[in-house]
This record gives structure tokens, C-alpha cells and sequence, in this order.
């Protein structure tokens, strides 16, 4: 079995090259960020999976993890986004 220090660096991954290194969803350029937005948002996790293809329940649980143990950091990218948006 895989422990969650394990999963946390499989399962979500930064790499550089890749939304700009920021915290992606599997080998997706699905962000942590936009889909805790999307959840803030009022969309349901089944309107998440539902909205883009080849999201899981397992990813969104994942996404979910990652958030809590790294909230900082999260709030931060949705933060910065947001001073760049016009």
C-alpha cells in the first residue's frame, strides 16, 4: 500500500514546464488551484468530474488532501492569479 507522503508526490505534481510548475492533477495540466476555485465557486464535485474528461472521484479526493496539507499555498496561487486578471 502506498502511504500518503507517497501519493501526495505521485499523485499531485509540480513540474516545471507545466502550469508554470504549479501543483497539477496526475500527469494533467489539470491545476489544484482552479479546481478548488471551481469548488468556491459552488460547483459540486460531480459537476467538476462532470466538466472535464478524465477527472476521477480518486483525483478529486487527492485534490482535496493536497489543499488541506497545503492551503498556504493554494491561496496563494488563486491570490496572484487573481492580481494578474484584468
Amino acid at each position: 500500500m502506498t502511504t500518503a507522503t507517497a501519493v501526495e508526490s505521485s499523485w499531485i505534481r509540480k513540474t516545471p514546464g507545466v502550469q508554470g510548475g504549479d501543483p497539477c492533477i496526475r500527469n494533467t495540466r489539470i491545476t489544484v488551484h482552479g479546481i478548488v476555485e471551481w469548488k468556491r465557486l459552488g460547483r459540486t464535485d460531480d459537476q467538476i468530474i462532470q466538466s472535464i474528461i478524465g477527472l476521477t472521484p480518486a483525483d478529486l479526493e487527492e485534490t482535496w488532501r493536497y489543499y488541506e496539507q497545503h492551503r498556504k499555498e493554494i491561496d496563494e496561487i488563486i491570490r496572484l492569479e487573481a492580481e494578474e486578471s484584468p
